[in-house]
């Protein structure tokens, strides 16, 4: 409230230069001020203008506040979120240690399904401790802003072994433009964008039925690199759509696979990071097409 005092002064000497002229020992002059139509147009527009002025800038200055509230806001969200995976990766890591220590140390007289459900478990487990702290990380690490081939990256993954295709007999079909020029760089970290090509070809593969091929496509579009991965698994509802992105959500046709709910979490959080965007389309019953779009490298 200090602040805006000193707008009050020049109304207060205005009020009391008012009150000497009127009642003071010397008279009151009279002015008398003549000015055309046009002058007081001028005037009023002037004026007018000046309140318009005004009223924006007060306006200007409140939006700033309040972007500058919400800014902080979302930064303490966000600090508090990676506070909280940093402890459950630390909680569940400890236990995870001693679990796998005890189980290789049991008696050779344990029913050896059992014990293989356990292994199984405790390596679910792990597997989670591990995406979570792969998700922190993504907050805070620096990103490393260096010009990406994308057709290596592709290429890199298609010649990594894949347990699911091996197992069932699916195949990775890859589709990369040759002619008449290959896919522009994008800018970005390139083992982020393994890591995020990589859980999308793994979520295909886990979902697509045995025999069944799995596309791996890239193209330019724009001032952007598509790479899309389609499979033809269960599909997807379109209500659960818009929630695959959030971690630990795991939709009705993920039931009984394998996975930890957070392979298309940290895929979206790898894709903010870049400044792209992640797209699913789906029919239920056809498959499902995931696509990265990422800005071309200036």
């Amino acid at each position: 409230m200090r602040r805006y005092l000193p707008a009050l002064l020049p109304l207060v000497i205005g009020l009391g230069l008012a009150l000497l002229l009127q009642y003071g020992p010397w008279s009151n002059p009279v002015l008398t001020l003549r000015a055309d139509l046009g002058t007081v147009l001028l005037l009023l527009g002037l004026a007018a203008t000046l309140a318009w002025g005004c009223a924006v800038a007060v306006a200007v200055r409140r939006d700033r506040r309040e972007a500058g509230r919400l800014a902080c806001l979302r930064q303490e969200q966000a600090d508090a979120h990676r506070r909280f995976l940093q402890r459950l990766d630390h909680e569940l890591k400890n236990p995870i240690t001693a679990i796998r220590a005890g189980l290789a140390n049991l008696d050779e007289g344990v029913d050896g399904a059992i014990l293989g459900s356990v292994r199984v478990q405790v390596n679910r487990l792990a597997r989670l401790s591990a995406d979570l702290r792969k998700l922190a990380d993504l907050e805070t690490q620096p990103l490393d802003g260096t010009a990406v081939d994308l057709s290596a990256v592709v290429a890199e993954l298609a010649d990594t072994p894949r347990e699911h295709l091996e197992a069932t007999g699916r195949s990775l079909q890859v589709i990369l433009p040759r002619a008449p020029w290959p896919l522009p760089k994008v800018l970005g970290d390139r083992d982020l964008l393994f890591l995020a090509l990589h859980n999308l070809v793994d979520n295909a593969c886990k979902f697509s039925g045995p025999q069944a091929t799995i596309e791996l496509r890239a193209f330019e579009d724009g001032s952007n690199v598509v790479v899309e991965v389609a499979d033809t698994g269960p599909g997807i509802d379109p209500d659960e759509i818009p929630h695959l992105g959030e971690e630990l959500y795991r939709g009705r046709s993920a039931r009984g696979i394998e996975g930890s709910g957070l392979g298309l979490a940290l895929v979206q959080a790898i894709v903010d990071r870049h400044r792209g965007t992640l797209t699913i389309r789906s029919r239920p019953g056809q498959g499902t097409v995931v696509a990265l779009r990422l800005p071309v490298a200036r």
